[in-house]
């Protein structure tokens, strides 16, 4: 059975690494362990080249952490300025011996309520916990689940970036040889 090392021991990071496995590959059964690793960039990163370099930095220490598993995922949430609002989003990164591959989330934009923190230095998830008097927001719905009230959770958000980061490992064929055989 294939091992799955996801770069966080945040319960939903882990569950959404593998949901996107069993729904790209759902004959497959997969063992997936959380591993606490640094992403090298900054707790609430700010651009989304930031946020991509922490994503494919957590991939890579996991893997360097645990070099006997199959695959290994880093998932780093994001935000961007972008005309004057603050934008938010996730990359996922799924590494392999012989591929990576690079999926990101849609983007929503934040409440000014919850922005003004952000851009003050307060990672997302405490700004949250803090506007909408939660606790520990980041491991449950997340500001998309806060938003959309429940419609779009934190999983289901990153679930979906990991099917598209997924995309190279379902067509390896055309990502390592450029054809189909």
């Amino acid at each position: 059975m294939p091992k799955i090392v996801v770069a966080s021991t945040n319960p939903v990071k882990i569950q959404a690494a593998l949901a996107g496995f069993q729904r790209l590959f759902p004959d497959e059964g997969f063992m997936v362990q959380g591993r606490a690793v640094p992403s090298g960039v900054s707790d609430q990163p700010m651009t989304d080249a930031e946020t991509l370099h922490g994503a494919l930095n957590r991939a890579a220490n996991a893997q360097t952490a645990e070099p006997a598993a199959d695959f290994w995922v880093g998932i780093e949430g994001g935000c961007e300025v972008l005309e004057g609002e603050l934008a938010c989003f996730a990359w996922a990164v799924v590494r392999s011996k012989e591929l990576v591959g690079k999926g990101r989330t849609g983007l929503f934009f934040l409440p000014e309520a919850v922005a003004r923190l952000v851009r003050q230095g307060v990672e997302l998830g405490h700004a949250d916990d803090l506007v909408f008097n939660r606790s520990n927001s980041k491991q449950q719905n997340g500001a998309i689940g806060l938003l959309t009230g429940d419609v779009i959770d934190r999983l289901a958000y990153y679930e979906h970036a990991m099917v598209m980061a997924l995309v190279p490992f379902r067509n390896k064929e055309l990502y390592l040889n450029g054809e189909l055989r």
